[in-house]
């Protein structure tokens, strides 16, 4: 390939450099030399401002500086930040246009006048230039409000795109931070002026139906909600290169805080984490990535950019990104060669995000006050409105760095009172440059700085924390979304607004942990552990606790079928009418019942938490009666419960015979609401009375048989029990329905896997010995076959199958000592003989012993797998029994599986196989049922290994994987945790944890904390994770004793 013009390795990660000596900054000098001394050996300067720079600001106010003519970039940037008075300057970068008209950064060590060629007749403008993934991570109010401004250039711009009513929202804060509360006429002729959206005056109701709800919120808290909904947003911080692939695809290329992206048109279709990628390096106009080999093999992606600077560009701005983000402080810099120098010596040259966030909070900066330039003085008089909508926040405390000096004296702007609340701006004098109306603040001296009396004596809200997933590396929860909803049900469920689901992408390897920012995270108050403790502290309130908690995540999940599913295939006119009343006149009673159902359980907990006076008498400390009134109503709804069968069944055959069905469902399971495979959620209304029927066991349980509850509960249980014996084996043929379906859509190469009769055993991975030695593989075991199947670093997320044993005439036999690998075993079929290695001795086990009960399966089976086989699976392999297969693979399959973007179709990737895919583990049909019956929802606390504050999150578990909301209301998750692998425990005096009922979760080096509010809280949260994650125990018994405890974690 000749020589790399530029590369870049990527370097240790923070985990692994917390024992390096701070520094100030990433520099890209020679070792021993300073800024200064490099500017000085520059050739002499003639010392006289001979050029007037002009340079727009975010608030499109136009500055000209007059610089000297051979004036470094940094030096100019230090003006500008000076001029500003902007102490989180690194977020920020000044911009041109170059002669080819494509956006590049002025770089801080080259002299200005090397990089603007016409630089009297360019026009430079500030910008930002890093996008954290959450807004809490910006320390200052000032540049949450240039960030706020970049978010409105980019919506005029058409860069952020994303749907009209989360364009209204946005330009609705916008107008509130802007010109203060809602005033129709003067909204629009502000909107008549001012131009914040192309043909904004299609979705201008909306603008104003919005601005309308943000009565008496401050223009701060608008500025950070324009950042809270914008950092959801698929485009959020993306600026497109366009490129494309091996195959000559068009394709878009990005960069992030997480990684290297990939868009097909606006359409994010892969993502290449930081974790995984090894070196960035290109070659003319050739973009290379390297990532880290998952097999004995290493992977590299090529993309073809239209010229060497455009390519050089990309690659510099990818250098820069994972500096900032992902290291703690700067790489060393290179000693320079002697005779000849190869490559770019280009680095980041400037503080990483942690240095910043570690200066601003440990430096002792003085946060100097500002005021605020409206474009109209309106004073709001408005009293306090107690429906204000979610979206309101307060935030000035909550978004400190906890511990930083600024958190207790953050300027305000509004003075509030405990009667009503008025707000009262702070207007400076008018200014000539004040010709935005959005003028930037106006920064005061600390020494002619007076607060108002009622100012200093005002209590800081603390705003609710977001968590910030800087670069979550769990399974990814964002997936690309075509289309956001605007959702009205007819069952009267009525969501006011639909943000765009698409949330900033996460990274896209399970097989690390979320590395969160503490900063700006959520901390709990004393006087929140006070209330908490003032519950009721008996073991059957938490037990009602956890029916109210899981009820509320059932009707959620209901919901993603009655309310989104169905607003989806209306819109596109997708789905048949037959099937449409099938599905939904089966769905809707059990849902509207359910509704009722959660109302009474919340009103029953309101009364037992001693809300009112009711519970002196203890009338209302218990659940029987309540939840007996309700099984009983719900044996009506049997009938519909059985029906699930058919309705699976004709909706599985209809997105086959629909093409326009099968592409609204596709596109529908990558939407964030969708955050299981979307048959899952069919399966819920029969597995929730599998739920009730344990908690109920529970409650029986616990009760004496004189507790005046013990009779309802018993009789509870009883018609549930009842209930649950009728659809046992119903449950039983649709959960392995459901996943034939599920593994159907996700393997390429196979047409009818859900043929009847055929069963799910096992999935998991396996290295496969081939001529070029061990290579991955998912294999995936059936009552009649054995499939393995190969996952290349594509757009897409399917596995493509390599090969098929039918298992009759098979035989498995270990052999580890013939081919000395460790965990091995030979699996002879009458097609060929392949060799495997398992994980773990235990893996291997597991293996074994299901193949083995599988073979003897297909030996009593009347019926020939082979006959399956041959309508079903492509490309059959016409090996001899006695070869052992060492294969190569063909041309064909290694461009399918390498090349940079499949011709598939973007996909799904939260489904149990990738995780086993990433843990190098397996999941058998009895593992999933044991995960139906351990789930559970409710708020916890969580805390990171190296983190000060505790978070409050809603958590759900389900699938294997723990899915975290901010709270229970919320459409969708933040992100997701998957466990399989993890190992749940207590803490140990080292990990320095000084709360009651806190358990541990760790898999490697990744730890977390959980904090739950009581003894059976917690005892539950551990009790249904190992049961979940550790498979049944059936497997061990082939190992000796002393290895079974080695390997069980």
């Amino acid at each position: 390939m000749g020589e790399i013009e530029g590369t870049y390795r990527v370097l240790q990660t923070p985990g692994s450099r917390l024992g390096v000596q701070k520094n100030s900054g990433v520099s890209t000098l020679e070792p021993g030399q300073n800024l200064s001394t490099a500017m000085a050996l520059s050739p002499a300067k003639t010392h006289e401002r001979d050029l007037q720079i002009k340079i727009k600001m975010l608030d499109n106010t136009v500055e000209v500086l007059d610089i000297e003519s051979k004036y470094y970039g940094q030096a100019l940037l230090a003006e500008v930040y000076k001029h500003l008075n902007l102490i989180e300057s690194d977020y920020f970068g000044i911009e041109f246009q170059n002669i080819q008209s494509y956006w590049i950064w002025l770089e801080p060590m080259k002299p200005v006048i090397k990089q603007v060629r016409r630089p009297k007749t360019t026009m430079l403008r500030l910008a930002v230039k890093f996008f954290p993934p959450d807004p809490g991570q910006l320390q200052e109010e000032y540049t949450r409000y240039l960030f706020a401004l970049q978010i409105k250039r980019d919506l005029a711009e058409e860069r952020l795109t994303c749907s009209d009513n989360t364009a209204a929202l946005l330009i609705s804060h916008l107008l509130q931070s802007e010109i203060g509360d809602f005033d129709e006429s003067e909204d629009r002729e502000h909107l008549k002026v001012n131009r914040y959206l192309p043909n904004q005056e299609r979705i201008q109701g909306k603008i104003l139906e919005f601005h309308r709800k943000h009565v008496g919120q401050t223009p701060a808290e608008s500025d950070f909600q324009v950042l809270e909904i914008a950092r959801k947003l698929e485009m959020y911080g993306i600026r497109f290169h366009l490129a494309s692939d091996r195959e000559g695809t068009k394709i878009n290329l990005a960069v992030s805080h997480m990684g290297v992206l990939v868009f097909q048109g606006n359409t994010k279709i892969n993502t290449f984490n930081w974790s995984k990628v090894r070196k960035l390096s290109f070659k003319r106009k050739r973009f290379l990535i390297k990532l880290h080999p998952e097999g004995p093999y290493q992977d590299t992606l090529e993309f073809l950019l239209g010229s060497r600077d455009e390519c050089k560009n990309f690659w510099k701005i990818c250098v820069e990104y994972h500096t900032f983000f992902r290291l703690f402080d700067q790489p060393k810099p290179k000693a320079k060669a002697v005779f000849f120098s190869r490559g770019s010596s280009f680095r980041y040259s400037g503080r990483t995000q942690k240095q910043l966030v570690d200066y601003i909070k440990d430096s002792g900066v003085k946060k100097t006050p500002y005021e605020r330039r409206h474009s109209k003085v309106r004073v709001s008089t408005h009293t306090s409105n107690t429906d204000v909508p979610k979206q309101s926040v307060a935030f000035p405390e909550g978004l400190r760095t906890p511990g930083s000096p600024a958190a207790a004296t953050a300027p305000l702007h509004s003075v509030h009172s405990s009667a009503a609340s008025t707000v009262l701006p702070i207007f400076a004098e008018p200014s000539p440059s004040s010709l935005d109306p959005r003028a930037p603040y106006t920064r005061i001296p600390d020494k002619n700085t007076t607060m108002p009396a009622e100012e200093t004596g005002r209590k800081l809200v603390q705003q609710p924390g977001s968590p910030m997933f800087q670069s979550f590396q769990g399974l990814p929860v964002d997936h690309s979304q075509l289309s956001s909803l605007v959702l009205k049900s007819p069952l009267g469920l009525n969501p006011a607004f639909s943000v765009n689901l698409n949330a900033a992408g996460q990274g896209s390897s399970p097989l690390l942990s979320p590395v969160l920012s503490d900063a700006g995270g959520a901390r709990i108050e004393e006087d929140d552990e006070m209330k908490r403790k003032r519950y009721p502290t008996d073991k059957a309130y938490f037990i009602a606790k956890e029916i109210l908690a899981t009820e509320r995540t059932y009707l959620k999940d209901l919901e993603v079928i009655t309310v989104w599913f169905r607003s989806a295939v209306i819109k596109e006119n997708a789905m048949p009418e037959g099937l449409m009343t099938l599905l939904f006149s089966n769905i809707d009673p059990i849902y509207e019942f359910h509704r009722g159902f959660l109302k009474e359980i919340e009103q029953r907990l309101s009364l037992w938490e001693g809300k009112t006076n009711a519970h002196v008498k203890g009338d209302y400390q218990r659940i029987g009666d309540v939840m007996l009134r309700n099984m009983r109503t719900l044996k009506e709804f049997t009938s519909y419960l059985q029906k699930h069968d058919e309705v699976l069944t004709e909706l599985e055959k209809a997105t086959k015979r629909l093409k326009k069905l099968e592409m609204v469902y596709k596109e529908f399971e990558l939407q964030k609401v969708c955050y299981l495979p979307l048959n899952t959620f069919l399966l819920k209304p029969i597995q929730r009375l599998m739920h009730y029927k344990l908690i109920l066991g529970r409650l029986c349980k616990h009760y004496t048989a004189e507790h005046r509850d013990f009779a309802d509960c018993r009789n509870a249980l009883k018609e549930v029990t009842e209930m649950t014996s009728q659809l046992q084996h119903s449950l039983i043929r649709l959960e392995n329905f459901q996943k034939l379906t599920e593994l159907q859509h996700d393997l390429i190469g196979i047409d009818n896997l859900t043929a009847p009769g055929r069963e799910f055993i096992r999935e998991g991975c396996l290295y496969k010995l081939t001529k070029k030695g061990l290579q991955q593989r998912m294999f995936f075991l059936f009552s009649d076959m054995l499939l393995y199947t190969s996952k290349g670093v594509t757009g897409t997320n399917q596995f493509k199958i390599h090969g098929h044993l039918p298992l009759h005439g098979m035989l498995v036999e270990e052999s580890e000592n013939e081919w000395a690998v460790p965990h091995c075993f030979t699996i002879y079929s009458a097609q060929k003989t392949i060799v495997v290695a398992a994980s773990t001795r235990l893996e291997m086990g597991k293996w074994m012993e299901d193949l083995n009960m599988a073979i003897e399966m297909a030996k009593k089976s009347t019926e020939k797998s082979d006959m399956l086989l041959d309508n079903s699976v492509c490309n059959r392999s016409n090996r001899s029994s006695d070869e052992v297969s060492l294969e190569q693979e063909s041309e064909d399959d290694i461009h399918s599986s390498r090349s940079s973007l499949d011709r598939q179709s973007h996909h799904r990737a939260n489904t149990t196989m990738h995780v086993c895919w990433y843990r190098n583990t397996s999941v058998s049909m009895a593992d999933h049922s044991v995960a139906v019956e351990n789930q559970l929802s409710g708020y916890l606390l969580r805390k990171f290994k190296n983190s000060n504050g505790w978070q409050k999150l809603w958590v759900v578990f389900t699938n294997f994987c723990l899915f975290f909301y901010k709270t229970h209301q919320d459409d969708y998750p933040l992100a997701s945790l998957p466990l399989l692998g993890y190992v749940v425990s207590s803490p140990v005096e080292a990990d320095g944890i000084q709360k009651d009922y806190v358990f541990k979760l760790q898999f490697k080096s990744h730890v977390y904390f959980f904090r739950a509010e009581s003894k059976y809280t917690f005892e539950r949260w551990m009790e249904v994770i190992k049961r979940a994650t550790s498979s049944p125990a059936r497997s061990s018994l082939l190992l000796p004793k002393d290895e079974k405890d080695r390997h069980t974690d």
